[in-house]
């Protein structure tokens, strides 16, 4: 049984910074999704900003250090997906705020 629950990792994540932006990628609304399996096994699907984005590969792996602190994890798997994409609309009014956009 799993000691953490999906809110409880989608917590942690919140220490994981765009470096570009300086935001959280939770409230930038880049993290979709977090399962949890019953055996600590955890999936986070996520986009990024764009496509092409040079950070993607540091993100994905802060993603997966912030994940590691988590009490008896399983395997960590993140899953970076397209669709829908992302866009400013999709971050925490929190974040709009810190980064001027209305």
């Amino acid at each position: 049984m799993a000691e953490f629950s999906a809110e409880q990792a989608r917590e942690t994540l919140k220490n994981v910074y765009d470096p570009e932006i300086g935001i959280n990628i939770v409230d930038l609304g880049l993290v979709y999704d977090v399962d949890v399996s019953d055996a600590g096994d955890v999936l986070v699907t996520m986009t990024l900003t764009s496509l092409g984005c040079p950070l993607g590969p540091v993100i994905v792996q802060e993603v997966t250090n912030a994940m590691s602190e988590l009490p008896n994890l399983g395997d960590i798997d993140v899953k970076l997906v397209w669709s829908p994409p992302w866009s400013p609309e999709m971050m925490s009014e929190e974040a709009r705020d810190e980064l001027g956009i209305w």
